[in-house]
Parts: C-alpha cells; sequence; structure tokens
C-alpha cells in the first residue's frame, strides 16, 4: 500500500513538472513550430498529397493496360487480322464485349492493312497520315515500346477527353498490323480529384505544357491558364519547365501566400498541381494553440489520476486480458475477433475478398482419454506448428477453443480457400504425430460477404466445420 501512495505520488510530480515543461516549451518555441508547419506541409503534406493521387491514378491506369495488352496478344483478333477482316461483325461484337467486360468507356482495332477504325459500334471512319486526329495511330505504328498511355478527345464518345492506352498487335511472326486499346474518361479521375480536394482542403488540379487547366474539381473553372492567372502567372514557367523533378514553390495572391507543388504525369502528359493557402493553415493555429494550452493542462492532469485509479481497479483484469494462447503460443480467441473486425472493415475498403476456415481435430477426447491429457496437448501444439509453417505470413491462424483453430485468409476467395483447406487437411493426415493411430481434422471454410453479420459468418463457418465432421471426418466443406 504504501508502494501505491508513493507511486501516485511521484506520477503526480511527474506529470506536474513535464506540464510546467511543456507550457514554457510550447510558448517560448511558438515561432519556430509555425515555420515547422509550413515546412512540413510544403515538404510533406502536398508532396504526399501529390504522391497519392499519382498513386492513384497509376492503379487506375494499369487495368487499361492489361487489358489492352490481353487484347493485343488475342489469337482471334490476330487471326480475324491475317484472314483478311472477312466480317466486321465479329470484331465490332468482340470490341463490345471487351468494352462491357472491363467496364471502358471504348474499346478499339485499327487495322493498318485497310486503315480501318473498329469500335465496338461499328467502322468508326479510315485513319489518314494526314489528319490530325490521326497522328496517334502512326505515332504507334513507329514506336519501339509495346505501348503507350495519352490524353485525346474521343472521337466516338461525343468528343469527350479520355484516356487512352494503345498497344501495338503484332503477328505471328513479329510484324505490325494494327494498335488495339481501350479508354477510360478523364472524368474518374475528377472524382478522384473531387475526393482529395474535399478530404484536405487543398485546390487541386491538372494543367497542359501550355499552362492550360485540363481537369479540376467542380468547384474550379477548368478553362483558364495559369500563365493568365494572378499570382501563380508568376511561377508558371518554372512549373511548365520542368518534367523530370518534384517542385515546391510559393506565390503570393491577395490573401497571402500560397504554397505549391507540382510534378508531371509522363502518363497522361500533365502536370500535377496542389496548392495551400498558408492563411488557412495558421489563423486556426494560432488560435487553437492558446486554446490547447490551457486545455492540455487540465486534460493531463485529469488523464494521469483517471489512469492510476483505472490500472490500479483493472489490473488484475488487464494481465489476464493476454494475447497469445499460452499451449500453443498463436493467437486466442479475443485476439482473433479483434483483428478480424479491422481486416473485415479494410478489406470492406479495398474491396478485396475474405475467407475464414474452421479446423478441428477429429475425434480428440479419444485421444485426451486414451493417451492423457499431456499427450493431448502435445498433439494441440504440433497441429499449430504445422498450420503457422504452411500458411501465409499475411494470415491469421488462433486458437478457438478446445482442440478447434481459426484462420483468416486475407485477400482469399472461397476458392483459393477450399485450395489452402485441402493443403492443410492432407499436410495434417500425412503427418507422424508419434501415435499408433492417424491424427485428423476436419475443416469448413466460408468467405465474408461484405454487408453480412459477424454473428452469422462465424455460424455459418461452424455449420460448415460440424457438417465436415458429421459427413465423415477428415475432409474439407464449404459454407
Amino acid at each position: 500500500m504504501r508502494f501505491l501512495v508513493q507511486k501516485t505520488r511521484l506520477l503526480i510530480l511527474l506529470a506536474a513538472i513535464l506540464i510546467a515543461g511543456f507550457l514554457t516549451t510550447a510558448i517560448a518555441s511558438y515561432e519556430v513550430s509555425k515555420k515547422a508547419l509550413l515546412r512540413g506541409i510544403s515538404e510533406q503534406a502536398l508532396p504526399l498529397t501529390s504522391d497519392t493521387i499519382y498513386s492513384d491514378i497509376q492503379r487506375d491506369l494499369i487495368r487499361p493496360i492489361f487489358v489492352s495488352s490481353t487484347m493485343a496478344h488475342d489469337t482471334f483478333l490476330r487471326d480475324w487480322v491475317l484472314n483478311g477482316e472477312r466480317s466486321p461483325r465479329e470484331i465490332v461484337r468482340y470490341l463490345h464485349e471487351i468494352k462491357e467486360k472491363y467496364d471502358t468507356i471504348t474499346a478499339f482495332f485499327v487495322s493498318d492493312r485497310t486503315a480501318r477504325y473498329y469500335y465496338a459500334g461499328g467502322i468508326l471512319k479510315k485513319v489518314s497520315p494526314h489528319e490530325p486526329r490521326d497522328a496517334w495511330y502512326y505515332r504507334v505504328r513507329n514506336m519501339k515500346q509495346p505501348y503507350e498511355t495519352n490524353v485525346d478527345i474521343d472521337m466516338a464518345n461525343r468528343d469527350a477527353l479520355t484516356v487512352f492506352t494503345n498497344y501495338r498487335v503484332l503477328d505471328f511472326k513479329g510484324n505490325f498490323i494494327g494498335a488495339a486499346g481501350v479508354g477510360l474518361t478523364m472524368s474518374r479521375i475528377g472524382s478522384l480529384i473531387d475526393s482529395y480536394q474535399k478530404r484536405f482542403h487543398r485546390r487541386i488540379y491538372l494543367v497542359d505544357k501550355d499552362g492550360n487547366i485540363r481537369l479540376a474539381s467542380s468547384s474550379m473553372a477548368s478553362d483558364h491558364s495559369i500563365r493568365k492567372m494572378p499570382g501563380i502567372s508568376n511561377i508558371a514557367d518554372s512549373i511548365l519547365g520542368n518534367r523530370t523533378l518534384e517542385r515546391r514553390l510559393k506565390y503570393q495572391s491577395d490573401k497571402g501566400e500560397v504554397l505549391v507543388n507540382s510534378r508531371y504525369l509522363k502518363e497522361l502528359r500533365l502536370f500535377l498541381v496542389v496548392e495551400q493557402d498558408e492563411n488557412w493553415i495558421l489563423q486556426p493555429t494560432v488560435h487553437m494553440l492558446w486554446v490547447n494550452l490551457g486545455i492540455s493542462m487540465g486534460v493531463t492532469v485529469l488523464v494521469l489520476l483517471l489512469a492510476l485509479y483505472v490500472l490500479n481497479h483493472y489490473q488484475r483484469h488487464l494481465e489476464k486480458m493476454a494475447t497469445i494462447d499460452q499451449l500453443t503460443q498463436i493467437y486466442n480467441r479475443q485476439t482473433f475477433e479483434l483483428l478480424f473486425e479491422r481486416t473485415q472493415a479494410d478489406a470492406q475498403r479495398s474491396h478485396q475478398p475474405l475467407s475464414v476456415l474452421l479446423i478441428d481435430a477429429d475425434l480428440f477426447k479419444h485421444i485426451n482419454d486414451t493417451y492423457g491429457h499431456l499427450e493431448g496437448d502435445r498433439i494441440l501444439r504440433s497441429i499449430s506448428e504445422k498450420l503457422r509453417n504452411l500458411l501465409r505470413d499475411s494470415d491469421v491462424i488462433a486458437r478457438w477453443g478446445g482442440e478447434e483453430f481459426i484462420v483468416l485468409l486475407r485477400n482469399c476467395k472461397l476458392q483459393q480457400a477450399l485450395a489452402v483447406a485441402e493443403k492443410l487437411r492432407s499436410e495434417i493426415a500425412e503427418s507422424d504425430f508419434a501415435l499408433p493411430e492417424k491424427i485428423t481434422v476436419s475443416i469448413g471454410a466460408s468467405e465474408y460477404h461484405p454487408s453480412e453479420d459477424l454473428t452469422a459468418f462465424f455460424s455459418r463457418v461452424d455449420g460448415a466445420m460440424y457438417a465436415a465432421k458429421k459427413h465423415g471426418r477428415n475432409q474439407v466443406i464449404s459454407g
């Protein structure tokens, strides 16, 4: 008791010293903090926003590149061209299916032999080296790399600004026979810009090499040139004159200084510009600095006193809430449920599949009754070790209770989960556990549905496992 009182007094004394030091340091270093804040926004926050948008744009561009590559290497497409393009209806149907299957705004093929431009609606036109709009085709025809991504207007879709992936199509001997690809409207990237602008309260837009704003949020005019806009026109040449390095700039507006981060997106041949007003950052910061100082004093003392009370009251209870099962050295059920809830939330945001395996050792009561509980514990440890060795590092395994184990498979559909479960079942059934009889397991496998109640989901997995035991054990059943 005396030690507890001394510990409490010491913590309170330390808290008082820390608060006094915090107040003195915070007030003395306000100017330093102000500069650090602005530097952090210029060197970290704005570039991070730029990097995030760039990464998302690249992710959106990966899919059309994959689709275009599939088209360029499609045996049907090449055979159809080499056989003389006898039935345009076949290629039109093919392009329509590509468009619908991969949810693109357009799918096209331009034949080098006939110069016909085929798309999902039929034959659009014949390309010509004298037509400026067809310059892209002759550029693709002569380039060495297999594909390119560029921004252009789409004649087949009311001249909508579109991101095209143009892929060279070669015959079976490596000769150029045309160009195939798909297009995504720039509006998809526009919605991405809108979401980031609302989230970070920063102006974000894309400009071309001449400084014309090609894409911006719905709250910003997209028909202006930064060369003619007050303030930013002074640094327009610095933004547009560098296509290799990320630029950190600033300009003076009528409301104060504006921090600017720019980078060239070679995939789109556009510059990504992110702006942040300094005044918007500093005004609430100055006000909240003093408010937070006062609140921090009271809250810190209150939290420390409350923490002492809570720690003393729940100390024994917290000691019992271990995350690891002491017998098998894997996660316990409570920890698994917490991990599952976090993983389920992440999977819903990223639209990734999630599957669970429930594993039960067959006739385990017979093992305990025949060889004793110590031998049964050894078997449980051996099973858990084998499961750990067979699963991926990203998978989560836990002891569900008794002789039951549960496995969480991230980014895994049901068919993949069944294959993993069968591998686990087979490996355990074929292992030597140093007993006269074989050790087998029954496994239930289920894929989580985003709209499903967690209780109902675990009940479904449990039902699948019991179905496996009911139908003879040593097998895998999905539910």
